[in-house]
């Protein structure tokens, strides 16, 4: 029977980045959300905590250190709890280097994991998500056509983190459509590669500070060599699996940080005499939240047990996944509802919160650990 109890090493995790969130993403988040701005001088400072070397082999430049997906959830709410926009930029050069070490070639990993190591930010990302309604990340509509020694990609992507700096985009795409998770193959992508364009950044409601940007594969050829994992090719459905769980805990840390905000608010906030905190209609949302944010989390870390046992956490990540997505929404906007008139206002950040709530349930693949 597994015990969700954080070991000393993980307490350390936490305490070191949570440290870290709130005198670098809190300090200045707000600004960040108003310019649409992702710093580089951020970027090279998440860098040094060394979230990628230290799980990259020693063979491939890295420190060798051992990698657990639940340590990764314990990172990535820390960090989301300071900011999920900045976090989600910060963190992206895994979205391709996990999927690489699990199911890279020894020559991919050969060539690409040590530009991991680097003393600056190497700017990496994934391709998942489609501008369309109906979008699942089962049903993919971007093709590949492969060949005996070349691979061409055709389609359409959205929300795709840094797509205007990235070194390398690892692309999802299917070779036979509605053939499910079978079909679907992971090719990197080098910048610059005829036949890949990058549009215009998109304007979204939350998530202000993270470059987003679609793109567009018309008969973009790469060689074979391209194609991740070699003959083996993906475990696709892991990957997915990855992702949601520390979405997840993205969601955990959003959540955290509205409640947190809103319960302070409602014990000083005072009216006809006492603190609005009194009142039952305010006490039953802090507690609902304060509730609903230990279910989360216990779903996430439970899809994160399943995954570090190499077990098929499908169910769990996918419960988790809906959960989360509808929970952050409630507590976000509990946040707002707690503060009433001030919490539609740009002087509390608890309106952002609420913008930045709102994207868990659309966003999809932007998160892996």
């Amino acid at each position: 029977m597994a015990e969700f109890i954080m070991d000393d090493d993980q307490k350390q995790i936490r305490e070191t980045i949570q440290r870290f969130a709130q005198n670098e993403f809190r300090e200045i988040a707000r600004e960040c959300d108003e310019e649409n701005d992702l710093p580089s001088d951020l970027l090279d400072k998440v860098w040094k905590l060394d979230f990628c070397s230290n799980i990259i082999p020693e063979k491939y430049r890295g420190h060798g250190m051992s990698r657990s997906v639940l340590n990764s959830l314990i990172m990535a709410e820390e960090f989301a709890w300071g900011d999920v926009s900045l976090t989600i930029g910060s963190l992206s050069p895994l979205l391709m280097m996990i999927p690489l070490l699990e199911f890279g070639t020894e020559e991919q990993k050969e060539e690409l994991l040590s530009r991991f190591c680097s003393d600056k930010f190497f700017p990496a990302t994934v391709a998942m998500m489609e501008p369309r309604i109906t979008f699942s990340p089962f049903t993919l509509h971007t093709t590949v056509d492969i060949s005996n020694d070349t691979m061409i990609i055709n389609g359409t992507k959205c929300m795709v983190p840094l797509a205007d700096r990235a070194e390398h985009v690892l692309v999802y795409a299917t070779t036979a459509k509605g053939s499910g998770t079978a079909s679907v193959e992971a090719i990197i992508v080098d910048k610059d590669t005829p036949g890949m364009i990058v549009g215009e950044r998109e304007k979204n409601m939350g998530f202000r500070p993270l470059p987003l940007y679609p793109v567009v594969f018309k008969d973009c050829e790469v060689p074979w060599s391209k194609r991740l994992g070699g003959d083996r090719g993906i475990d696709y459905t892991r990957i997915i699996n990855l992702s949601r769980a520390n979405f997840c805990s993205m969601a955990v840390g959003v959540a955290r940080a509205s409640y947190a905000y809103a319960l302070n608010y409602a014990k000083e906030r005072h009216a006809f005499g006492e603190p609005i905190a009194s009142r039952q209609a305010v006490a039953f949302m802090l507690a609902e939240a304060a509730m609903e944010i230990e279910a989360m989390r216990l779903l996430a870390w439970r899809a994160a047990w399943r995954l570090d046992r190499q077990e098929d956490a499908t169910r769990d990540s996918t419960l988790a996944k809906m959960y989360c997505a509808d929970q952050i929404m409630k507590i976000t906007d509990y946040g707002v509802q707690i503060l009433g008139g001030h919490g539609y206002i740009r002087d509390h950040p608890v309106e952002m919160w609420f913008r930045n709530g709102r994207g868990f349930a659309t966003m999809e693949g932007q998160a892996i650990g």
